[in-house]
């Protein structure tokens, strides 16, 4: 008897700390004539709608790191749709082309915003989602395009940028702002201009946004991913204390915008 009661306790013990019951599946949607395949992550033993995020590939593409970003939000408790900017899952290793990619997509700002607000109206009509509680994260290009989105006046409780690229604001876009912003960037981040950096603060700050903006010292573009190195670009290095900090930043903002 004793015997069966402590493997009674053993294994009640295993299954409250079993791993989140993490489900995938692609989704495909369209933004006018372009086809989108988008990746989607929840936690299936969790009943009911709960908060969503967005999340927006770096100028690879909607790659491996991308999708482990949406698990590891579902493991969280999440629904999280990392969306497909470039359409057809276009992806890349090389930068030049990944710079073309991604040029195409901002080179015309009605288009880039409208690709991200399709991708959000879709996160939304999951069954998973509580629409009413949705945030959006993004790297390298993808911090710049959840900044688009804030900037448009997305219905947004948070969004965060990592080693995102800053766009240049309008007074008039800072107010339409509905977002808490999180930017967390590496200060030797040769990528940004500290011009750009002194704009995009100063217009925030000019029309009244709360944002919390990080430099981590010595930190270069693309901290947050592990691989990073492995492109043979001095610019882009890993940097795990930078990473890790930044994660729970983030972590600590959605608890506090999407009631988690």
């Amino acid at each position: 008897m004793l015997r069966a009661c402590a493997a009674l306790v053993v294994l009640t013990v295993l299954a409250s700390a079993s791993p989140a019951a993490v489900t995938t599946k692609p989704v495909q949607y369209k933004h006018g004539d372009v086809a989108c395949n988008g990746y989607l992550a929840w936690d299936d033993s969790i009943p009911g709608p709960r908060p969503g995020v967005l999340v927006v590939h770096e100028w690879w593409g909607l790659d491996d790191y991308a999708r482990s970003r949406a698990r590891q939000l579902a493991e969280l408790g999440y629904v999280a749709l990392a969306v497909d900017m470039y359409g057809e899952g276009k992806t890349t290793k090389h930068p030049m082309e990944a710079g073309q990619m991604a040029n195409a997509v901002r080179m015309n700002l009605e288009n880039w915003r409208g690709r991200a607000l399709a991708g959000l109206e879709v996160l939304k009509a999951q069954p998973q989602c509580d629409k009413n509680r949705i945030a959006a994260i993004g790297y390298c290009f993808g911090g710049s395009t959840v900044l688009q989105l804030a900037l448009a006046g997305a219905d947004l409780k948070a969004v965060a940028s990592f080693h995102g690229a800053l766009p240049r604001p309008t007074e008039a876009e800072a107010r339409q702002v509905k977002a808490a912003i999180l930017v967390c960037h590496g200060a030797d981040d040769s990528f940004i201009p500290e011009e750009v950096i002194k704009t995009f603060r100063g217009t925030l700050d000019k029309a009244g946004v709360k944002y919390d903006f990080v430099a981590y010292p010595g930190v270069r573009h693309s901290f947050t991913v592990p691989d990073a190195d492995s492109h043979g670009i001095p610019g882009l290095k890993y940097d795990k204390k930078a990473d890790e900090d930044s994660w729970r930043r983030l972590k600590e903002l959605l608890a506090a915008k999407l009631g988690k």
